[in-house]
Parts: C-alpha cells; structure tokens; sequence
C-alpha cells in the first residue's frame, strides 16, 4: 500500500484501467483474521488491501487470478466459498472463514465506493487547518468515513480521499442535528467561538438523542477550564461536560506537529472502539 494513500483510493484508481477480482470476508465462525466485510482487490500482477494474511490469503488470491483468467479453477462468485482454519490450511486460528469472490471493472467503480465506505465507522471533523487535514488524511487509510465540515468556503483540497467528504456549513453548528447516529465528533475549527457553539450544538444532541458516542475538542486543559465555565452558565452540569474530551489524543504523545496529533487522536479513536 502506497504510504497515506487507502486501499479504497488505491482500488479505484487501478480499476479505471484495469479490472480485477473483489475477495470479501462474506462470514466468520470461530477465530479468524479478519472480521466480515473486510476486502482485497486481487489484480494479475498485484495486490490491493488484506484479509489476513497466511495460507488463506494464498489460497483466496490463487483463486481469484484463475478468476480472472477464466480458468476451470475459477470459484464461483454467485455463493462464498468455506474456509476451514485448520490443518488443511495449516493456520491455528481453529475457526471457518466464508470468502465471496466478483470480478470487477471501471463500471462498478460508483458502486463499490458506496458498498466498501458504507460500514465505516462515522467520523465527523469540524474544521479545515492544517491538523484537520493531517486527520482527514490518516483517518482515510483507517475503517473510518470521515464528514469534514468548515464554515469557509475554498479551504478543502481539490483531491480527496474517497472515505473523506466535505461540507460547507454557515453557522458552521447546524450540521450537528444531522451527523449520523453513533458518529465520532472532533471539533477544531479556526475560532474558539465557534468551537464552543460546536460543543453546545453537540451537548445539545447529547441531551435530547445520547448517540454522539465521542466528542473530542482540541486544545489546552486552559482552554477547557474557561469552555466549562461559559457551558455552566448556558445551563449544562458537570455531568454533561464530562461527556466532552479535552484535549484529545492518547496521553502521552506532546508533539504539536499536526501528523503528531493525528497519530493521537486516532488512536484515541482506535481505543474507543476496541473498549465498545
């Protein structure tokens, strides 16, 4: 994999010329590397994301280049293929692995967008500097769909990851009431003002729904201990607030280089949901 570029960026690019063969972790049972719908694109002569690694890797790619060269050893792609994670695999993991198999082209390239970023967990990203984008990047090559939200106009690259979208939102917290259920919130747009309507609008939601699972606010424990006390006077407990973390990012990481901080937070992120 091409260094900050995601497989699904990877994948697209390569079926715009080539077509290739989709392996899917369709089901699971029992110990496996991988859980289901995770996916590589197998090409002739290359490899694009993993579903694991090992003997079943092997196999499925085997597979699927007889797939693609129309061979008698093709698997079907109507059904997926069991695979037992025994003896016969010589992998330990004791469990059975449903592999499904389609051959794709430049023609399934919308379609595969929208089916390999729809289980991804939602990440939304108010604000558009320069550590906004460094978490955009590294968050694109993570199980992540990132909605990046800014009340400017022109700040956003022209090219985008394709787990990455952008959203223009004047007054930049009204796009709170409409973020998916479960979505992840990190707030650091250009202006601690509108930060702090970001944080109410999501304290807001909060109250009313409890589905926004983390709020993330960057920042210094200073600038937390002044955000408490205008929240305090707006009516929120302490309860309320304790729902917001600042800073963000594992403790411990005290670079202040914007690829410092997105390494924490999406860390931060990854901890979150191994303890869910």
């Amino acid at each position: 994999m091409t260094a900050g570029v995601g497989a699904l960026d990877q994948c697209l690019a390569r079926l715009a010329h080539e077509d290739g063969v989709l392996v899917r972790v369709d089901a699971t049972q029992g110990s496996a590397p991988r859980e289901a719908g995770t996916w590589m694109a197998v090409w002739r002569d290359a490899l694009t994301g993993t579903i694991g690694g090992g003997q079943l890797e092997f196999q499925a790619i085997q597979a699927a280049r007889a797939l693609l060269d129309g061979g008698e050893a093709a698997p079907p792609e109507a059904a997926p293929l069991r695979y037992p994670l025994g003896p016969s695999l010589g992998q330990c993991c004791g469990g059975v692995v449903f592999l499904r198999y389609e051959r794709i082209g430049a023609a399934d390239a919308g379609r595969l967008r929208r089916e390999l970023t729809e289980h991804l967990r939602p990440v939304a990203l108010f604000g558009g500097g320069h550590v906004g984008a460094a978490i955009a990047r590294l968050l694109s090559t993570l199980p992540y769909a990132v909605r990046w939200i800014d009340s400017r106009d022109g700040v956003f690259p022209a090219a985008l990851p394709a787990q990455v979208h952008t959203e223009h939102s004047e007054p930049v917290q009204d796009a709170v009431a409409d973020l998916p259920a479960g979505s992840h919130v990190l707030v650091m747009s250009f202006s601690h003002a509108e930060d702090l309507d970001i944080v109410i609008a999501c304290l807001k939601r909060l109250r009313e729904r409890d589905d926004l699972p983390y709020v993330g606010l960057i920042g210094s424990r200073t600038k937390w201990a002044t955000f408490r006390h205008r929240l305090e006077a707006r009516g929120f407990t302490a309860a309320e607030m304790d729902r917001i973390t600042c800073p963000i990012g594992i403790p411990g990481i005290t670079g202040k280089e914007p690829e410092v901080i997105a390494v924490a937070v999406a860390a931060q992120l990854l901890q979150i949901h191994a303890r869910a």
